[in-house]
């Protein structure tokens, strides 16, 4: 499989945006231009590493790596079929039976496609190529909108609540997985990560203090920002409701350079703090917007910069697009 582009860990005066577009662009071009081989490559890759885990021994694959013999012998599977190894793994059996690496977590799934959550065991090597796979996008969309290093990105990015299972593996949800790691956390220099939001309103569990802090570092840096968005429509749309809701509260520690009272958590108060200063006329400029009648274009007013809203929109949300055109 053609290499991943390397990432630099911070900004030095050889850094090269443009060339380091051009390597994942590249890279796009590599594995996409001849798919069906790389596939192949890549199973046997995943059959070779994982030739003796208990599953594919029972099914009698014997460490044959080519897909023919993969597609005659290994049955096409529900969750329900794989569920009872994947519960011994959550009771705490960790002998090969998946993976031929430890298993390192759980992700769940949302529970939204029909009933339970679902558990799936995942590896720590895993995380660098989920990574690799989010780092993907801005150099696409650079080629069609410029400029986009040149400014911050207003995301809002929540954590949900996870849990244990009996063998003290956590299981949580894919997103909350990846921005508690050090992939996020202590993620190398990109201008395309440079979020209004810091991590340390990113990763408060409670979901008020995290999007209040958030909506507020946001419109204190309302002329940096270029692109706006959340995972989701839903969530953006979320997040625009609440500024409608709390805009007078936000309004008021703009002018007066201090967070209100709610907001708790003492990591989120230094890490707002370190952005926030009294501003009494952006207060002035945000009451004077939030007071219309209409909240047509609200993006575009608050923050005049913004090229584009970065959101899934396929499936149930695409019902989402006209209330975020309006906007």
């Amino acid at each position: 499989m053609p290499e991943a582009p390397k990432n630099t860990h911070k900004p030095t005066t050889d850094y090269n945006l443009e060339l380091k577009n051009k390597k994942i662009l590249q890279f796009i071009e590599d594995v996409t231009s001849n798919a069906d081989e790389v596939q192949k490559k890549v199973l046997e890759e995943i059959l070779s590493c994982n030739a003796h885990v208990e599953y594919l021994q029972t099914h009698g694959l014997n460490g044959h790596t080519d897909s023919e013999t993969f597609k005659t012998i290994m049955p096409v599977i529900t969750y329900e079929d794989i569920q009872p190894y994947v519960d011994r793994i959550a009771n705490g059996d960790t002998s090969p039976i998946l993976s031929s690496h430890p298993i390192s977590e759980f992700l769940t799934s949302s529970g939204t496609s029909g009933g339970e959550r679902k558990l799936m065991p995942t590896i720590e090597e895993e995380l660098g190529r989920r990574s690799l796979l989010y780092s993907l996008l801005m150099p696409v969309m650079s080629q069609f909108v410029p400029g986009l290093d040149k400014g911050k990105g207003m995301y809002f990015l929540f954590i949900k609540s996870e849990a244990k299972t009996p063998s003290g593996l956590v299981a949580r949800p894919v997103l909350t997985s990846y921005y508690k790691s050090t992939h996020f956390k202590d993620r190398p220099y990109d201008p395309y990560t440079n979020y209004t939001s810091p991590n340390e309103t990113i990763l408060c569990p409670d979901s008020y203090q995290s999007m209040y802090s958030q909506m507020l570092c946001g419109l204190c840096q309302h002329k940096e920002v270029l692109r706006v968005g959340a995972v989701f429509a839903s969530g953006f749309i979320r997040a625009i409701k609440f500024l409608e809701k709390h805009w007078r509260f936000l309004c008021n520690d703009i002018r007066t350079g201090t967070i209100d009272s709610q907001i708790t958590d003492q990591s989120v108060r230094e890490a707002v703090m370190k952005i926030l200063k009294p501003e009494p006329q952006l207060a002035d400029f945000i009451e004077a917007e939030c007071s219309k009648d209409s909240w047509q274009g609200i993006i575009t007013r608050l923050w005049p910069n913004t090229k584009y809203v970065d959101v899934i929109v396929t499936g149930t949300m695409s019902q989402y697009i006209p209330t975020l055109d309006y906007y």
